[in-house]
């Protein structure tokens, strides 16, 4: 038996979660001798975190992460292209830092003084934007 394993991007699902019922998605399979390597994305952030994306001092793929002590509970998201967060175990792209971090507190929350960068070991998403 043959199995086909398919890994799709953040930006990828990020694009499929916006699709509407009427949008037409083309998806092509090569099983040729050689992989084809994709185009890149060129999609231009925008929303909250467009400006840290333009300066450099957040960059699409790089992975955010947050530890809560108290609740004993932690949080992954990846930033997409567009400029959104996708959250571990999640197949829609929020917009805000604070939404995605309400899907995983349950709770409102400021998400911009919660995620941090580098997996959880660098500033916060807050500290970045004080640096513009």
């Amino acid at each position: 038996m043959t199995v086909l394993n398919i890994h799709l991007e953040p930006e990828v699902l990020a694009h499929l979660s916006r699709a509407g019922s009427t949008d037409v998605i083309n998806i092509s399979i090569s099983l040729g001798a050689k992989p084809v390597k994709p185009a890149p994305v060129t999609t231009k952030p925008s929303g909250p975190l467009a400006d840290l994306m333009e300066a450099g001092l957040l960059k699409a793929g790089e992975e955010l992460a947050f530890y809560q002590r108290r609740a004993k509970r932690t949080g992954r998201a990846t930033v997409t292209s567009d400029g959104q967060l996708i959250v571990e175990g999640r197949t829609k792209a929020f917009s805000s830092p604070s939404k995605a971090a309400e899907a995983v507190t349950g709770n409102v929350i400021n998400g911009w003084t919660l995620w941090r960068t580098e997996g959880g070991k660098g500033p916060t998403l807050d500290e970045l934007r004080n640096r513009l």
